[in-house]
């Protein structure tokens, strides 16, 4: 007589729709950096994460819901990912400056800086999101100039610390942009050194 097969162990519901909602963030960060916003709609979406459209708007009501938490997602995971690697960085001083500036950097030259700016730019047109995406951004914001400050080791009360930490933001967001249509890296490593430089000098 056979021997019934051992069924598979069943993956409990919280895990199930944990690793849906972590696919449908996947297919919308990517869609939004492929497509921009206009071409990225639910339904697209929900197809290339391989779930059903009502599955989507189980775990995300509204497509600014979707889009909105894709991008926040995203930004904590960079963030963690810096903050992890804050004792592998040199000691303080001139190495320590440029590791971080390249950091920063890094996070405004990738695949969730282009999707971020397709939001940004819908957001410029559309109301409700507008809202959303500048609630979103004063959070990001505030983080990336906490972990900033943290990487560089410097004491953010600091007569011009606050500023010049910004500034160095603002400068990588600018890199980022310019990246976006051609390759800039050759261009871009001279002005992490430069701009580090600069900041060392401002810091210390």
């Amino acid at each position: 007589m056979a021997v019934a097969a051992e069924a598979a162990p069943r993956v409990p519901q919280q895990d199930r729709s944990r690793a849906t909602r972590q696919r449908l963030l996947d297919a919308a960060m990517d869609c939004l950096a492929r497509l921009g916003w206009s071409g990225s709609t639910v339904a697209v979406v929900a197809e290339r994460a391989g779930v059903t459209r009502g599955a989507l708007q189980h775990h995300f009501p509204t497509r600014e819901d979707l889009f909105t938490a894709a991008i926040e997602h995203v930004a904590a995971e960079r963030i963690a990912f810096v903050r992890a690697r804050l004792d592998d960085l040199p000691a303080p001083g001139p190495a320590r400056t440029e590791a971080v500036v390249a950091m920063v950097v890094q996070m405004y030259t990738d695949q969730y800086f282009r999707a971020a700016l397709h939001l940004w730019v819908a957001a410029a047109t559309e109301e409700p999101l507008r809202e959303r995406v500048v609630a979103l951004e004063n959070r990001v914001g505030r983080e990336a100039h906490r972990v900033a400050v943290a990487s560089l080791g410097v004491d953010a009360h600091a007569p011009g610390v606050r500023e010049a930490v910004q500034a160095t933001l603002d400068m990588a967001r600018g890199l980022g942009l310019a990246n976006l249509l051609t390759d800039d890296s050759e261009r871009r490593a001279g002005i992490i050194s430069r701009w580090a430089a600069l900041l060392d000098a401002a810091l210390a």
